[in-house]
């Protein structure tokens, strides 16, 4: 038997539970954050949803138990991927001028996604209704990150939290912009900096 006939006649590999769930939770999500980014939050239904997903909403119901449940998913999987985009920065020997450099720019490849719109419009809607508890967590991990890129900035605690909401303020500003009327490139690098100058000003001078 040759090599193609013996490989097309094995069976292909059955996923296994966890791979199937991962799968059609990662799909709700993706439909989620595309109808909301296409349509609307309040024009994205749980008929809206589960066309798009291809599954009933008694999937989503079992896999997030609703609306709220998959709402605060959505949200946390938007941290997650700005995360990600933050984990293998170089900080060992790196100067402060450069990681502020290169966090200022992963930080806005997330915050000017498609994917952050789709966050900051449910943020709009949804924050009031779901209390404070994911934005504790949020903010927790949020320090956890800045402190790891920015550990020997001696800044108190008082000024290092501040400077991390003005940094978020300052990003989530330029983002909403982008959603009206975009600014120029060169109006934008010009804020980007001007931040960046910023961030350096304050960690070196703690």
């Amino acid at each position: 038997m040759s090599p193609r006939v013996e490989l097309a006649a094995r069976k292909p590999r059955r996923r296994t539970h966890a791979e199937r769930t991962a799968e059609t939770r990662a799909r709700i999500l993706g439909a989620v954050v595309e109808s909301i980014a296409e349509v609307g939050f309040k024009r994205s239904t749980a008929s809206e949803i589960t066309r798009r997903a291809g599954v009933t909403w008694g999937a989503v119901q079992h896999h997030f138990g609703g609306k709220d449940g998959i709402l605060a998913a959505v949200l946390e999987d938007s941290f997650d991927r700005f995360a990600a985009r933050l984990s293998d920065l170089p900080v060992q020997g790196a100067p402060l001028e450069r990681r502020v450099a290169q966090f200022v720019e992963r930080a806005w490849e997330h915050f000017s996604s498609p994917h952050f719109r789709s966050t900051f419009e449910i943020l709009q809607h949804y924050a009031g209704e779901a209390g404070n508890g994911w934005q504790g967590e949020m903010l927790v991990a949020w320090n956890g990150i800045w402190s790891a890129i920015f550990a020997d900035a001696p800044l108190s605690k008082r000024r290092r939290v501040t400077l991390q909401h003005y940094t978020i303020s300052c990003l989530t500003g330029l983002a909403a912009l982008l959603r009206f009327q975009a600014p120029s490139p060169r109006v934008l690098d010009d804020e980007l900096a001007l931040l960046q100058d910023t961030l350096v000003r304050e960690l070196r001078r703690g």
